[in-house]
């Protein structure tokens, strides 16, 4: 599937981050970088830009915060086409300010927000965009909202200067059907601008789901080294790379950076296509309910947590 417009991000670091309070080591973030780098992988998603007054930074690592200085220390002396990403979200800033682009070693800066604060998106967006930023707006959650007021929502983004609008799956709820409706929906309603798509994987549909959003014209789309992210987590990066047959990709250093790195990764911290993920993304819910209870005694009564999760919805 090649088409030249495709640009591929890595959430890696991200999303991964959702699962370890962002402590990824300097030394797993810089090899991140330097196989992403030989990849051809268009961005690297290094984390949050995060109010360190609303998140104490004794509690989180690096990337929950993404200081240009701390990601200028990871790239230092490697040479790279890659381009740096950085996520906002927009109900939660602060005190945040950015440099101008051309001050900082960030391309990118995704805003990401709920229907109900795309205020808060555009104002930030424009700031951002102003400063010289490429700037996209993810709207998360995007299976539980109503379709009027995401239509509204994509209305005001159309008056605006933003580059990209993702349809984020973050339920791991939607099929390919839905997929193609909200693609199309979004490429309606924001002529000339891109569209992405972040899928999650807790029906095992993140890849098939992303390919569907390619075919439908989605040309910014997501993935991660060894599907890691929040609960399920997210498409699988070397699928995706497997995929998309674009002779500037190379997925050797990605497949040995998951050998060196990743593997003895999984063994300290959980994710991938487990039971109680499946359950809520069946039931189009947060995976919160789902983390909290492979933290018990009772992480593997599977049966159980469904008919807890069934009770509650009633």
């Amino acid at each position: 599937m090649y088409r030249e417009q495709i640009k591929v991000l890595d959430c890696t670091i991200r999303d991964g981050g959702l699962i370890n309070n962002h402590y990824f080591t300097d030394e797993f973030v810089r090899e991140a970088y330097k196989a992403l780098s030989k990849s051809g992988i268009d961005y690297m998603e290094f984390g949050y830009r995060n109010s360190k007054e609303l998140f104490p930074t004794k509690d989180y690592g690096a990337w929950k915060y993404c200081d240009d200085e701390k990601i200028r220390e990871i790239i230092d002396g490697i040479e790279s086409n890659l381009k740096i990403s950085i996520m906002v979200d927009a109900h939660r800033v602060k005190e945040q300010t950015f440099a101008p682009a051309h001050e900082s070693p960030v391309d990118l800066i995704r805003v990401a927000t709920y229907v109900k604060d795309i205020d808060k998106a555009i104002d930030l967006a424009n700031r951002v965009k102003n400063l010289g930023y490429e700037v996209s707006v993810n709207i998360m959650a995007i299976s539980k909202e109503n379709e009027f007021a995401l239509v509204e929502a994509l209305d005001q983004l159309a008056q605006t200067n933003v580059d990209v609008v993702c349809v984020v799956d973050s339920f791991g709820a939607l099929y390919c059907e839905q997929i193609e409706y909200l693609v199309k929906l979004y490429k309606n309603h924001l002529p000339g601008k891109e569209i992405g798509i972040h899928a999650h994987n807790n029906q095992q549909l993140a890849f098939s789901n992303t390919i569907e959003g390619i075919i439908h014209n989605a040309n910014y789309v997501d993935g991660s080294l060894f599907g890691i992210g929040r609960g399920p987590g997210n498409c699988c990066l070397e699928l995706l790379v497997g995929f998309l047959k674009n002779p500037k990709f190379n997925l050797s250093p990605i497949l040995k950076f998951i050998q060196d790195q990743m593997l003895p990764l999984r063994k300290e911290i959980e994710w991938g296509y487990i039971l109680p993920y499946m359950v809520t993304g069946m039931l189009n819910e947060h995976p919160r309910a789902a983390i909290a209870y492979r933290q018990t005694d009772d992480k593997d009564k599977y049966a159980e947590f469904y008919e807890q999760l069934l009770e509650g919805l009633e």
